[in-house]
């Protein structure tokens, strides 16, 4: 039994090393510093948005021990990924795995460097699921759940497979008392668009919502219990020039019902800048449609 401790532990240090450096310090906030991981050998870097509270001024820490500047060239809060540039050629970048491979009850590690060294931590995979949306807004290809303990300071940092390659970005800001983390493909996906646009495209209406409960005869009119009323409504926004009134009652939008503000949020992606879509809604008690363009957030 001791055999087979003493194998099993050499090869999780063996991992860190391995590891180890393809994971970086980001210095971009007041307190602790984040991790971050490097995406291509000419300096690209993917971490956490919430470790990067600052636009310039930033730093990041190599695996050699030196410190260079960064630039930010692009974040998305909704899915708490950012990525800079280092002007630094030779860096070891990361091998992403599909998160499908991975099986609940897998090993894994999630690495860190808030400080000099990399840092690491042993956990399993507890849960995976399908595509889910965050309280965020963020869309994420799919659910992927350990029970490792986030350390200040890790994250940004990889979840790393037993096979050494990338599962994801570990984050503390995307879901509170359980550790989530932003999956491989879903990294991959945001930080393309952010190299080609900069930023992830959201739609935006110009409301501020609040759930209620329709009338008995709303709700067997229009099939559903509740709909989004509009507390307030920004002058000048998507939603005024479309005709949208405080007090109004959302029932539908671009043809699908909405509910709760995940429903609204969802719908709101990149795609739907820039077009009109019909909004279906309650006034005085009575069901209305007007047409209103999307802006972007």
């Amino acid at each position: 039994m001791s055999d087979v401790l003493q194998s099993l532990s050499s090869a999780m240090a063996g991992l860190v090393e391995q590891t180890g450096p393809q994971v970086v310090r980001v210095e971009g906030r007041s307190r602790l510093p984040a991790s971050g991981v490097v995406w291509s050998a000419d300096g690209l870097i993917v971490t956490a948005n919430h470790g990067v509270e600052r636009d310039d001024n930033l730093r990041v820490g190599l695996a050699n021990g030196s410190s260079v500047a960064a630039t930010l060239l692009g974040r998305d809060p909704a899915t708490d990924l950012a990525v800079l540039k280092v002007e630094q050629e030779g860096l070891i970048p990361a091998t992403w795995a599909p998160a499908n491979d991975l099986r609940v009850g897998n090993l894994i590690l999630a690495l860190g460097r808030p400080g000099q060294t990399v840092q690491a931590t042993l956990g399993v995979v507890s849960a995976l699921g399908g595509a889910w949306r965050a309280g965020s807004g963020g869309e994420f290809d799919s659910y992927l759940q350990t029970d490792v303990v986030m350390y200040p300071g890790f994250s940004g940092g990889p979840l790393v497979g037993a096979d050494g390659r990338l599962g994801g970005i570990n984050s503390s800001a995307l879901a509170r008392g359980v550790s989530v983390t932003v999956p491989s493909a879903t990294v991959q996906r945001v930080v393309a668009t952010i190299l080609a646009h900069g930023r992830i495209p959201r739609g935006y209406l110009g409301v501020g919502i609040q759930p209620v409960r329709l009338d008995e005869a709303l709700q067997q009119q229009l099939g559903q219990q509740t709909g989004l009323m509009l507390l307030s409504v920004e002058a000048g926004g998507p939603a005024a020039q479309g005709g949208l009134l405080q007090g109004d009652v959302l029932v539908r939008v671009d043809g699908v019902t909405v509910r709760q503000l995940d429903d609204l949020q969802g719908l709101l992606t990149g795609e739907r800048v820039g077009k009109v879509v019909a909004v279906q809604l309650v006034r005085a008690g009575q069901v209305h449609e007007q047409q209103v363009l999307v802006g972007q957030k």
